[in-house]
């Protein structure tokens, strides 16, 4: 909902002049719909990267699916790339069994990078609600998601990134970050995310119109909507902001018929429990289904 310099997804860990080791990562799940429901119709993965099975808590219609990457994280030169595809009228929930690291990089400095492609076709949702990345203090990392909606398709997706390790007092006070989101719909950009930090850009960390020392942000997107949400629906949302208060700083905006929801805080799980109340607030209005979060998020 986890905001780059424009990366070209099959070449963002190039080879930089060392041998070091580097653990390369695909996905690719395509969900369709039949007579008996939606089924992942392709699961095809390599390396550590992959989900074991869909789960249907919510009926057949509608798939829930967890990423499971035993490494836990990113080292220098390591890359995961995952490519999800609901087709038409089909259904997916798509989620993390744990957050994602992007640990210290190592002396040579290879990148390490994770590539999303997302997309959704005519009459079909997708929700993409990962658990938080965390940047070690001395990453390099890169992060690029593409979501691209057709015309009467629907997304719900968030991005929940914490700076250093902010538990343990250890701030992002050096390495490298470069986040991008793009969103799509027929293929115009509907919105474009994109952060920095790193270099000449590190005064984002603290900068009035950055993130305000704040270690942790997010970003949550649900559309499109077929019309302005109802004002009570609006003030609902405002209110669950309100009630967070005084752990997080968020404002809502929408942008064409995009719902957008930006928060900074001091804690993931915070922010984390402030983008899952909004999307449950905001579920039944964009798919009509009450919330149903997934099982793992319990444990």
């Amino acid at each position: 909902m986890n905001q780059l310099a424009i990366v070209d997804i099959p070449n963002i860990a190039e080879a930089q002049g060392t041998q070091a080791s580097r653990w390369h990562a695909d996905l690719e799940l395509w969900f369709e719909r039949d007579a008996r429901g939606c089924r992942l119709a392709r699961n095809r993965h390599s390396g550590p990267l992959y989900v074991q099975k869909p789960f249907f808590p919510e009926g057949r219609d509608l798939a829930h699916v967890y990423l499971l990457h035993p490494p836990g994280g990113l080292v220098s030169g390591d890359r995961l790339d995952i490519r999800v595809e609901v087709r038409e009228n089909a259904a997916a929930l798509v989620t993390t069994t744990g957050a994602g690291r992007v640990y210290r990089a190592r002396p040579d400095g290879l990148l390490q990078g994770q590539n999303t492609v997302l997309q959704v076709a005519a009459g079909a949702s997708l929700e993409w609600l990962p658990l938080e990345n965390i940047a070690y203090p001395g990453a390099n990392g890169a992060m690029h998601t593409r979501v691209d909606i057709a015309p009467g398709g629907r997304f719900a997706g968030w991005e929940i990134t914490s700076l250093g390790l902010p538990a343990c007092d250890e701030p992002f006070a050096s390495g490298r970050l470069t986040q991008r989101l793009e969103i799509f719909r027929a293929g115009v950009p509907l919105l474009v995310e994109s952060l920095r930090i790193g270099g000449a850009d590190r005064y984002v960390l603290n900068a009035g119109a950055g993130l305000r020392n704040f270690p942790v942000n997010g970003l949550l997107v649900m559309g499109p909507f077929a019309a302005t949400l109802p004002e009570e629906l609006m003030t609902s949302c405002r209110e669950i902001i309100a009630g967070h208060g005084q752990r997080c700083l968020a404002g809502i905006s929408q942008v064409t018929d995009m719902f957008v929801v930006r928060v900074l805080g001091h804690c993931a799980f915070d922010v984390r429990r402030l983008l899952t109340a909004l999307w449950a607030q905001l579920r039944p209005e964009l798919l009509g289904r009450e919330p149903c979060a997934p099982r793992i998020w319990r444990t």
